[in-house]
């Protein structure tokens, strides 16, 4: 996994008055490649302060969003923009940044020239930039901590989703289930992962497991084709992989697998990348009695940093993009040696012995706060070799590894191997053997249900834990229902029980069961939130995101859909999480958006949504906002309610935006039901001249819909939804957005976790 999952995969009560500007007031701009219009633009993304400079609200109205200002122009040093970052960023220091008393907001000081500081820029600094050199700070984690403060407050403003409850989850359980309330479930350590310490006193030694998401299976790599994983999926990938390099602890961190490596050593190089060094134990055997060698945990990485597998995933997943040597890798397709720097050797991955391989990173990502998970689960997760290089193997004759046989053999534009690929993706029997403490034995895709066993052969993992259970049902559960699943035996385990009734229920039951039930809970490390393809039509604009924010009573929310078993928090955090911590002791100022139709109407117009259908002045019904046809982009021009209702016009070149929300909400989900009271029908919502139209349907559908691909197989293949409901889990202790918030389109559809370009991240060449 790319650090975007390990943040989640990637994966995560404030008091503040609202805020009201996104910077200082006077500018001064770099050159740009048009006048005028652009430039002010720029304005947001480099400022000159002064002394006399104040906070207020600036208006955007005439200026174009920064999905169009970059819509056409190229990226790169000698093209028309890069991200600041890429300017400035390894030059700089948290010494460098000054933060604005009044908004909280960040500011880089460089060349004599000051420059608000953008999510990309932000995301980066904060796991790259922790040096304490030359700052006033004693320990690398109070520089990470200041960072993160910026970062929030940064996101907070910029709005990418909004957050509407942050829950308790209660998992209740059969107690015939034991070892739960010695080696219980947290945020970070759910029941696919706990279960490891659990024994079963069932006749078949089995325990049940339900889900609400639904199974796709994609165990073998839960990440294929996407860029998150879904839920039950990943609950299969995790109960099926193991003997990670490093591996996730039971508190959220990282550490080495003392189960697996022999040895562990790292060095810095002259030219600023470390090699690690990696011996792992000559008596792992995969689930078939096979044994594991340092090969197999490169077979991984290195298939799913060629354009085979990028053919095969309909993306470029670049797993060892932080390696010396990937770009030259990645663009060799088996024919280009030495065109362009394209190579079949991957000099950063060495394979010494049988038993041991070595590991360079790039110094470009270097120093990084969390430098040992780049050999963390899904970076180099052991797999079988068939599974992925079928006849082909790998080999390394002193100066990297590279591929042999037919790896990159066409069928006319297509490789062959990549079909292969995809079939090995979604395996889900026993064809390739497994690496953790389960195999799957059976998968029904009617019900998305799946039956795995123990794996005899597995070590342990990283405290030594072998399986006792040894029959692990998986199951598909319905909300509304699923206590009565439980009761009936149909389940031995329901996981993150939350809101109001559906708790209250739970722990009735338990405590009224004569000790036949239990339950155990803990806070949720995430949150429920309304969420946006911030790319694309009215909420391509900051203001419409905060408008929307406006509207709703998160409060009241969070009350109704948690029962008050939880709250409401105001941006991507885990109230539990040490940074957020230092965060409130360093003065955090995070705008809590408290309800106000005035707020989102004034916000509305200072954006420019002042508009009628005609061209004329908004007085009711749905607003509209003025594009120059300059800038106007294509999903611009064709932007539409779904009902088609509501349509941009153009009128004298230029176009007219609706104020219409497409929101694709699931179906059989409590959340997507409050909705509709809360968002879809709010009467804040219509006061202030949206208009929401809603579409049901099942959660991989939504989840193309939002990226506007073809991950599932689902999407429609028009641009139509801005608005879904699902939610965030920070799944480890490893807090790191680096490369989420690009705005380098290279990457954009790969790594982009919200699908949103901040214009403070801009800089014109």
């Amino acid at each position: 996994m790319k650090k975007k999952t390990l943040a989640s995969l990637l994966a995560l009560t404030m008091v503040a008055g609202s805020l009201s500007a996104c910077g200082k007031t006077t500018t001064e701009t770099p050159a740009a490649p048009q006048a005028t219009e652009e430039a002010s633009t720029e304005a947001a993304a480099e400022t000159e302060t002064t002394e006399e400079a104040e906070t207020e609200l600036v208006s955007t109205a005439d200026l174009p969003s920064s999905v169009q200002e970059l819509n056409g122009k190229e990226y790169g040093e000698n093209a028309d923009y890069i991200s600041l970052y890429d300017k400035y960023g390894k030059q700089i220091s948290i010494a460098d940044v000054t933060e604005d008393e009044e908004t909280g907001l960040a500011y880089l000081n460089v060349d004599g020239k000051s420059y608000e500081l953008g999510l990309d820029f932000l995301s980066m600094a904060m796991v790259y930039n922790t040096s304490t050199e030359g700052t006033d700070f004693a320990t690398e984690d109070e520089v990470y901590a200041e960072w993160w403060k910026y970062y929030i407050t940064r996101w907070n403003y910029m709005l990418p989703e909004i957050p509407l409850y942050s829950n308790e989850y209660y998992d209740v359980y059969n107690t015939q289930i034991k070892g739960v309330e010695e080696h219980p479930t947290n945020p970070y350590w759910n029941p696919a992962l706990a279960l490891i310490d659990w024994t079963s006193e069932k006749e078949d030694n089995s325990i049940i497991l339900g889900d609400t998401t639904d199974l796709s299976g994609k165990f073998r790599y839960a990440t294929f084709g996407a860029s998150n994983p879904g839920a039950s999926d990943h609950d299969i990938y995790r109960l099926t992989n193991g003997l990670d390099i490093v591996a996730m602890t039971k508190e959220g961190g990282y550490e080495v697998n003392k189960t697996v490596v022999d040895s562990f050593d790292e060095v810095d190089n002259e030219d600023g990348s470390k090699t690690y060094t990696v011996k792992i134990k000559d008596n792992l055997k995969f689930s078939d009695g096979s044994a594991v060698t340092a090969k197999n945990y490169l077979y991984f990485p290195l298939a799913f940093s060629t354009p085979v597998a990028a053919e095969a995933a309909g993306k470029d997943h670049a797993r060892l993009l932080y390696e010396v040597g990937y770009k030259g890798f990645a663009a060799y397709d088996g024919t280009n040696e030495g065109t362009d720097g394209a190579t079949k050797v991957m000099a950063g991955i060495r394979l010494l012995d049988d038993y041991t391989f070595s590991v360079t990173i790039d110094a470009q990502y270097l120093p990084y706060f969390y430098a040992n998970t780049y050999l963390a689960r899904d970076y180099f997760a052991p797999s079988y070799k068939d599974l992925w290089f079928g006849d082909c193997d790998i080999a390394d004759d002193g100066e990297g590894v590279y591929i042999t046989g037919d790896f990159y053999a066409k069928d006319g534009d297509s490789y062959v191997m990549a079909k292969h690929i995809t079939e090995s993706a979604n395996n889900t029997d026993t064809t390739y053997p497994y690496t953790g403490p389960y195999v799957v034995k059976s998968y029904d895709a009617s019900d998305k249900s799946a039956v795995l066993e123990k794996n005899e052969y597995y070590a342990g993992n990283y405290d030594g834990a072998v399986p006792s259970i040894d029959k692990v049902v998986y199951k598909k559960v319905i909300a509304e229902t699923q206590l009565e699943d439980f009761k009936s035996g149909g389940i031995d385990l329901l996981s993150g029980i939350t809101g109001g009734s559906a708790t209250d229920e739970a722990v009735a039951l338990a405590d009224g069961s004569n000790g036949a039930y239990a339950y155990t809970h803990y806070s949720r490390a995430g949150y429920g939130k309304l969420g946006f393809r911030c790319d694309y039509g009215p909420v391509q604009y900051t203001a419409v995101r905060q408008a929307i924010a406006y509207c709703m009573d998160r409060a009241t929310f969070a009350k109704d859909f948690t029962g008050g078993y939880g709250g409401v928090v105001d941006g991507p955090y885990y109230t539990g999480s040490w940074m957020y911590k230092a965060a409130v002791d360093q003065g955090m100022l995070l705008n809590t958006y408290d309800t106000s139709v005035d707020s989102a109407i004034e916000v509305l117009e200072n954006d420019g949504w002042v508009y009628n259908a005609e061209g004329g002045e908004y007085t009711e019904g749905v607003r509209y906002k003025k594009i120059s046809g300059e800038y106007a982009t294509e999903n611009d021009k064709n932007y539409q309610s779904v009902d088609g209702a509501y349509k941009t016009v153009e009128i004298d070149g230029d176009y007219y935006m609706p104020l219409v929300l497409n929101w694709y909400g699931t179906v059989d989900n409590e959340f997507s039901d409050l909705l509709v009271t809360g968002f879809e029908q709010n009467d804040n919502i219509a006061a202030a001249g949206f208009a929401v139209q809603k579409t049901t349907g099942d959660f991989a559908p939504m989840l193309d819909e939002l990226a506007q691909q073809q991950i599932y197989g689902y999407y429609s293949g028009t641009p139509m939804y801005t608005c879904f409901n699902f939610a965030t889990g920070f799944n480890s202790a490893v807090y790191d957005y680096s490369l989420n918030m690009t705005i380098n389109p290279t990457i954009y559809d790969d790594y982009q976790a919200y699908y949103i370009k901040d214009e403070a991240d801009i800089y014109w060449n």
